[in-house]
């Protein structure tokens, strides 16, 4: 076998034009990262890491057959359900939170793995019982979101949890869930926020609260919104230039390598480089979608187009997060902000969605 047949051949699960607008996005986090961290190489090269070990793991799921796909999502499930059972007994506080679970050999945050397991065990439920869809399955197919997020916002981390209510939402919105129900869920949850407010802890109801006015507690809970709103602003419509962002490199923004990485390109990029930044977000969010409108069956099309929309999600809740016009939740920024168990979970899932692309000729349409 020659070279070019082993080039094609370790290609032939991989959508070009998707693995384009990832690397350019992965590209871009590795730039940024260099400045957050004060022109240094710590978090840039573990990054590097991070991104090696990603891509591994997405070329092994792209070159899994989809029915493999499918096989995975009862064990994945029931697998995260036991780990996060376990975190709420056993798990580790961190920070006020209990998130972790360490296992001997290593410590791990089973919430990360619900990201892929509720919308692929969803995709699965629903794909065995197409033929005749009921208004009991779309309750069965909820059920098996809100326990998982349940679980999840009681650690607390309401933002993995709003990640995941969406990824399963969209799940049961592409299964062809009514207008009407959603609207009579709609309802439910309006008529049900004082509950939900009450069930907030302290921290989370002052950052909703510093969302209307960051000012009334400028150098505590609103402290991040102000400096991110300042970061954003300050870079005009060119930008202040590469390693010139004064918010970051005097140590005015908080959390520069990961949830607020988006300020730190603000800054130095401006305006024109937010455009080209959401242009690649665009281009990778417009290849899912065509990939969702090709595929070759139900389960395929509710997995592709659940992945797609989580991470359009991602990158608006980051970026209003940051902006100022939603609340600091803790949501990174997908494929720039630093971190090697997002960055896996997101490669996984676009993992799935080359899979789905690249073996929907050998799947009977």
């Amino acid at each position: 076998m020659t070279k070019r047949q082993l080039w094609q051949r370790f290609i032939a699960h991989l959508d070009l034009p998707l693995l384009l607008g990832i690397v350019l996005l992965m590209l871009t986090s590795l730039l940024v990262l260099y400045s957050a961290d004060n022109a240094g190489w710590n978090r840039p090269l573990s990054q590097m890491a991070n991104i090696a070990v990603a891509l591994a793991c997405m070329w092994l799921i792209a070159n899994l057959p989809l029915h493999y796909l499918m096989r995975t999502a009862l064990p994945v499930y029931l697998l995260g359900m036991a780990l996060l059972v376990g975190v709420a007994l056993f798990g580790e506080i961190s920070h006020g939170a209990r998130r972790w679970l360490n296992l001997g050999v290593a410590t791990i945050q089973p919430s990360e793995l619900m990201k892929i397991g509720v919308p692929l065990m969803m995709a699965w439920y629903f794909e065995k019982h197409e033929a005749a869809l009921t208004l009991k399955n779309y309750f069965i197919a909820a059920l098996l979101l809100l326990m998982p997020v349940l679980l999840i916002a009681r650690q607390p981390d309401l933002g993995t949890a709003i990640l995941i209510s969406a990824s399963g939402f969209y799940v049961l919105f592409l299964a062809g869930l009514s207008w009407r129900v959603m609207g009579v869920m709609l309802v439910a949850a309006l008529a049900s926020a004082p509950v939900l407010w009450s069930m907030l802890h302290d921290y989370q109801r002052h950052r909703i609260m510093m969302l209307f006015d960051p000012s009334q507690d400028a150098l505590g809970k609103g402290y991040h919104t102000i400096q991110g709103m300042i970061a954003v602003g300050s870079g005009g419509i060119l930008g202040k230039g590469y390693l010139n962002g004064t918010q970051t490199h005097l140590d005015f923004l908080p959390e520069r390598t990961t949830d607020f990485i988006f300020a730190v390109y603000s800054e130095e990029f401006g305006l024109l480089g937010n455009l080209i930044l959401l242009s690649l977000y665009f281009f990778v969010i417009g290849r899912g979608f065509i990939i969702t409108a090709n595929a070759s069956t139900y389960f395929t099309r509710l997995m592709a187009g659940s992945i797609t929309l989580t991470f359009a999600t991602y990158a608006f809740v980051n970026m209003g997060m940051v902006s100022g016009i939603l609340p600091v939740v803790g949501v990174p920024l997908p494929l720039v902000s630093y971190g090697g168990t997002s960055m896996l979970t997101l490669l996984l899932g676009f993992g799935m969605l080359m899979s789905i692309e690249t073996h929907k000729k050998l799947v009977k349409t």
